[in-house]
């Protein structure tokens, strides 16, 4: 199993602090954002390769992470797997090019093939994904998560999942005006088999190329796919006031 790690936003919200530096090289607690996503993945020695895609004007910082983190300078775990960081070219928050192209372009740069986990690499959990990769090991198909959001405001921003039994996920909609359930999907998808010419064909059919749950909810509608109930909590760092709240509080996460 690979890893693509969605990392070429330009996070807005957070100026001042974004301005010149990319939201998941920050810090929060003891790591950065992506560091407590990329160590937890890499311990189970089921990731054989990570690839982080970044963008024309933080592609330097990443850059200069990977080569720190592969020394182990300034506190920073060395992988068992590689880290390759990809440039996907945008400069702007206007002419980023999405999530799902990001996905599509890491395969193919990278030359990646079979099973994909993808995760968005601003957002920290307070569980391990050992659970989510043990899951996925035991499903036929591809694999999300889902969490229960009683804010129906809030599920008019993310992806919603109809559920049948057994986890199987029976629709799943990006950014509904009419919510059908409160099953809201986090951004962290394990796809069996993905391929480039899988995603060429659902940008093809009209899935849209921007938020990384429109693929997911292709892949829902086209193939069987389960979606496991969160262990515990994610936190979006959306905005300054959420990333300090966030980064004084959180210690990491629970086995």
């Amino acid at each position: 199993m690979n890893c693509v790690v969605l990392a070429a936003g330009y996070a807005t919200r957070l100026y001042p602090l974004t301005e010149n530096f990319p939201k998941p090289l920050l810090k929060v607690g003891e790591k950065t954002i992506v560091d407590w996503l990329i160590d937890d993945a890499d311990r189970f020695g089921k990731i054989e390769r990570f690839v982080v895609v970044s963008n024309g004007k933080f592609a330097d910082c990443f850059y200069k992470w990977r080569e720190d983190k592969a020394l182990g300078k300034d506190g920073l775990i060395p992988t068992k797997a590689p880290i390759d960081v990809l440039d996907d070219g945008s400069t702007s928050n206007e002419t980023r090019v999405g999530a799902v192209n990001d996905v599509l372009f890491a395969i193919e740069k990278a030359k990646l093939s079979g099973d994909l986990l993808v995760l968005a690499g601003d957002n920290v959990l307070d569980f391990s994904l050992a659970t989510f990769l043990d899951y996925f090991a035991r499903v036929d198909g591809s694999a999300i998560m889902r969490y229960y959001e009683p804010d129906v405001n809030r599920l008019r921003k993310c992806g919603v999942l109809e559920l049948g039994e057994n986890d199987l996920v029976l629709s799943m909609v990006e950014k509904p005006e009419n919510p059908k359930s409160n099953w809201c999907v986090p951004p962290f998808y394990a796809y069996r088999g993905m391929t480039a010419a899988k995603i060429r064909g659902a940008l093809e059919r009209g899935c849209g190329y921007d938020a990384p749950g429109s693929l997911a909810a292709w892949v829902c509608a086209n193939e069987e796919v389960r979606a496991m109930e969160m262990p515990g909590k994610r936190f979006d760092v959306g905005n300054l006031e959420s990333y300090n709240k966030i980064s004084a509080e959180y210690r990491g996460f629970k086995e």
